[in-house]
């Protein structure tokens, strides 16, 4: 059950909007050899660290990183538990806007221009970063949805997100297939085929995409969000540490490979039933799910409305399965700190949550998330992945901890794993973060005024300096016992 739970986290919009763009973007099939090694000397270590991190000291992040190396280490863990509160803000917004798109979906409403319908007529997009002038009842309508699934989802603890997994990982794999079989059915499908996976090998002489194969995997297995390590504390006695994060890993990476060829099919018939070429409809991100998708859907010959709800049911499944993972991470977290009912606790996050996000459903709401999940996905994650990896390999011991989760794991690690932990991941993410900080201050993220980036650098100042402050203020706190916890 472990390794469904963290698969319908880690599975989640990313793997169908930013995988085939990215790996189109940078050599095609060719991208698939620095992915690949990437999964394997990042994404694969980084799960076992923080699998073994959770499953040793059956805690939540905060109070693993305390009881591991002394309280004042618990900051990285509280950092995590930041990061996953402020995705999740956010997150539950683009799971609102797929609920309207449903409701859309029965009568095509986008029209014949899915993107004037999507910014305009839907979004009702504002002149501006700081031109606000109020609530954009349907998202917020579609947003009330969200929340109650998400809380519904998991309001009794693991119990409840045992049996939700097998809707957010089963009906997704499901639909993704059903989109794989007829995208692959149309007219100019291999066309897209063939710029998704074709393979430029000169590509990879290009250093930038070897950064952007490793980012995709950092970005993919919900590492950095506190996520695992909470999970993790609730696997069984003398689980496999190793086997259980190879899966997640596979899993993971097999899904961001076949939904491109869902993706890139459709393109291709979207260029064919427009006389273009592949190049010119293909988008990432937001624009690929509530602009290109519409167009795709409306131009289909048969049952297009049915297409579209069964896309939007895809997007909301997924999107469902990774919102609650964050807030159960969150929750998970401060039951070692708060004595309260579960139910009562996690409502209050969610109530939180959903109060945090009201600044997305404002006409200026696309604006805000953009650039809050540019910082958060090009400097938050990044800084709290190179702080676990450090404090692990160099402060507690990388092969302290290889020798324990091998102790009964089937397959074993060997100090390939400790080389990645001390010089692999931090070398990569100190990189990372360095040309981040060059590039963002050289040349600042979007068309934002200077006050919009400003925000994005506070909200990197600000999070950690707040994950400090929570260290101090349980700095003397001991915990509560997992199995008390479980029994709940």
């Amino acid at each position: 059950m472990f390794i469904l739970t963290v698969v319908s986290s880690a599975i989640g919009l990313g793997n169908l909007w930013r995988f085939p763009y990215v790996a189109y973007e940078n050599g095609g099939g060719a991208f698939l050899i620095p992915y690949l090694l990437a999964l394997f000397t990042v994404g694969i270590p980084l799960l076992i660290l923080e699998t073994g991190v959770g499953y040793k000291t059956r805690s939540g992040p905060p109070l693993a990183f305390k009881r591991l190396l002394g309280r004042g280490y618990s900051v990285i863990g509280w950092a995590a538990v930041l990061v996953a509160f402020l995705i999740v803000t956010y997150y539950s917004v683009i799971v609102a806007w797929s609920f309207d798109y449903l409701g859309f979906s029965f009568s095509l409403a986008w029209g014949s221009d899915p993107s004037a319908f999507f910014y305009d007529d839907f979004l009702q997009l504002s002149d501006g970063f700081f031109s606000i002038s109020g609530l954009n009842l349907m998202v917020l309508a579609g947003a009330i949805l969200a929340w109650i699934w998400i809380y519904l989802s998991i309001f009794k603890g693991v119990r409840s997100v045992e049996k939700m997994v097998w809707v957010t990982v089963v009906v997704p794999w499901l639909l993704i297939i059903i989109f794989v079989l007829r995208g692959i059915t149309l007219p100019g499908a291999m066309d897209g085929l063939a710029y998704y996976l074709t393979p430029n090998f000169s590509a990879l002489l290009d250093p930038g995409v070897w950064i952007a194969a490793y980012g995709q995997v950092f970005y993919s297995m919900s590492i950095g969000m506190a996520i695992i390590i909470a999970y993790s504390r609730f696997l069984g006695e003398k689980s496999d540490v190793v086997k259980n994060a190879v899966f997640i890993a596979i899993a993971d990476c097999f899904t961001s490979i076949f939904a491109g060829i869902a993706v890139f099919s459709t393109l291709g018939y979207l260029a064919f039933t427009h006389g273009v070429s592949v190049t010119e409809v293909v988008r990432g991100g937001i624009e690929l799910a509530f602009v290109t998708y519409p167009a795709v859907i409306s131009a289909l010959p048969v049952l297009p409305q049915l297409f579209g709800v069964l896309f939007f049911a895809m997007l909301i499944t997924l999107g469902v399965g990774s919102a609650f993972s964050l807030v159960q991470a969150v929750s998970a977290s401060l039951t070692d700190y708060v004595r309260a009912e579960r139910w009562v606790l996690t409502g209050a996050i969610c109530i939180a949550a959903f109060a945090v996000s009201l600044i997305y459903m404002t006409d200026a709401g696309i604006l805000w998330l953009d650039i809050i999940d540019h910082y958060v996905n090009n400097f938050l994650i990044l800084l709290v992945g190179f702080a676990e990896a450090a404090v692990i390999g160099y402060v507690y011991g990388a092969p302290k901890l290889r020798e324990f989760v091998n102790r009964f794991s089937d397959w074993k690690v060997g100090r390939w794993w400790d080389v990645c932990i001390w010089v692999v991941i931090p070398l990569f993410l100190g990189l990372a973060l360095i040309i981040n900080v060059i590039d963002g201050i050289a040349d600042p993220y979007g068309d934002y005024p200077l006050a919009a980036n400003l925000l994005g650098w506070a909200e990197v100042v600000v999070l950690p300096l707040v994950a400090v402050v929570l260290a101090f203020v349980y700095r003397n706190h001991e915990g509560v016992d997992v199995d008390e916890q479980a029994s709940e």
